[in-house]
């Protein structure tokens, strides 16, 4: 037996139970419908013969498919020839053909869509901010006619601002590509709020953005509104689908989690692998909310993220097992654009899921580990159910946005230690 192993073999599992947790399911019926609706706004935008850069990023959201596809064909229906560029900074290893394969992974295909997909890190300067930092933009979409930028609006991991995670910082980050993406993170996150919309502005002023297509998700994924926003209505407007977006933005109801563990992560569920405003914990100082987790374990890593472990580094414990899986030219490179490195690190690598558990438990500094409080979640896209200790099940009666949906049980385990 190894060392690591011996030393956790006595640490105590608990039971758990299964949890609904309820929040707001409010979504659009039809989303398509919708958006067609919007897109009557700016019918005048659109020139026939124009060549129109579509802006879609490596974000998992909701409808993006339908989303890309209806507004690929509101363009061809008034004569425009739209082609998409994926827009998502260092996504995708930093490469143009990865780029392409993460949009592929997320269902945008030339096929699917109906248009041409233009893939490359190539960019074009078109400025400096007055501090000296420079604004660039996808070389392809620099020479179209048209760019109409389609993303999920939603708080960042990082940072707190007017503008967040949304149109805005695609236009400056997505668009910019990895040398985009270095620049405006080049000073660190506590300037992000101000370099973000600066960047962006910049960009619209110099550039023909079109409109952006932003969306908003309940806590549930689904697309619970949708606004086609033209260009000088995106800085004024944004901020308020960001109130929206914190509204409706799902939580672990628990305040205090001795050990949180967490299946899965990735760039398919999140920029930073798992969003920090589900775990609490955050890779900058500049960022906040959630529950205060003592001790937080990763067990493996989604097949989409294709080896990106970016996030790793935030958790207390992971698996010899996602390590293995780890590309680590594509998760340093997360880090090398972003200046923050810290959740490339690896953290520390059990041998076992099992082990893994344990390692936590015995070091998230209670006296009785039978009576850890526990929670379990397969990633922080999908917390509607969710699994808790039985310490915390008093805390569950009496939660109005929870309630248990299972006996207690062991968590299934393996003869190797594993998860089944």
């Amino acid at each position: 037996m190894s060392i690591l192993r011996e030393l956790v073999q006595d640490i105590p599992v608990p039971r758990m139970a299964r949890v609904k947790q309820t929040f707001d399911e409010s979504k659009l019926d039809d989303v398509v419908e919708t958006l067609s609706q919007e897109l009557e706004k700016v019918k005048d935008m659109v020139k026939p013969g124009a060549e129109i850069a579509l802006a879609v990023g490596s974000r998992g959201t909701d409808a993006l498919v339908d989303i890309t596809r209806a507004t690929v064909q509101f363009l061809i229906d008034l004569g425009a020839k739209p082609f998409i560029v994926p827009s998502m900074g260092s996504h995708g290893g930093a490469t143009g053909p990865g780029q392409k394969a993460v949009l592929e992974h997320l269902g945008v295909t030339e096929e699917s869509v109906g248009a041409e997909i233009r893939s490359s890190m190539e960019v074009i300067k078109i400025g400096e901010l007055p501090n000296g930092l420079p604004v660039y933009i996808d070389k392809y979409a620099s020479k179209a006619d048209g760019i109409v930028v389609i993303n999920r609006v939603k708080p960042h991991t990082a940072f707190r601002g007017k503008v967040e995670s949304g149109i805005m910082k695609m236009i400056s980050i997505g668009l910019g590509k990895q040398k985009g993406a270095e620049a405006c993170h080049q000073l660190g996150f506590k300037h992000m709020a101000e370099h973000v919309p600066a960047m962006a502005k910049m960009t619209i002023e110099k550039m023909p953005i079109l409109f952006g297509i932003a969306t908003v998700e309940n806590a549930f994924d689904k697309v619970a509104r949708i606004e086609v926003l033209r260009a000088n209505e995106i800085e004024e407007k944004e901020p308020e689908l960001l109130d929206l977006a914190k509204k409706l933005l799902p939580k672990i109801f628990v305040d205090q989690i001795d050990v949180l563990v967490i299946d899965q992560i990735g760039k398919n569920i999140s920029g930073d692998g798992m969003d920090p405003n589900i775990t609490g914990r955050y890779p900058t100082p500049y960022a906040h909310g959630g529950p205060d987790v003592t001790k937080m374990i990763v067990l493996d890593l989604t097949p989409q993220t294709e080896g990106n472990a970016n996030g790793v580094g935030t958790a207390d414990f992971t698996t010899q097992r996602l390590v293995d899986k780890m590309d680590r030219e594509a998760t340093y490179a997360n880090g090398l654009t972003s200046t923050v490195v810290g959740p490339t690190h690896i953290s520390t690598a059990m041998p076992t899921d099992k082990a893994a558990i344990q390692a936590a438990i015995k070091t998230c500094n209670i006296l009785d580990f039978s009576k850890v409080k526990m929670v379990r979640i397969l990633d922080t896209l999908h917390v509607g159910e969710i699994e808790v200790s039985e310490t915390l099940l008093d805390y569950v009666k009496e939660h109005p946005n929870m309630e248990q949906v299972s006996d207690l049980y062991e968590i299934p385990f393996n003869e190797d230690g594993n998860l089944r």
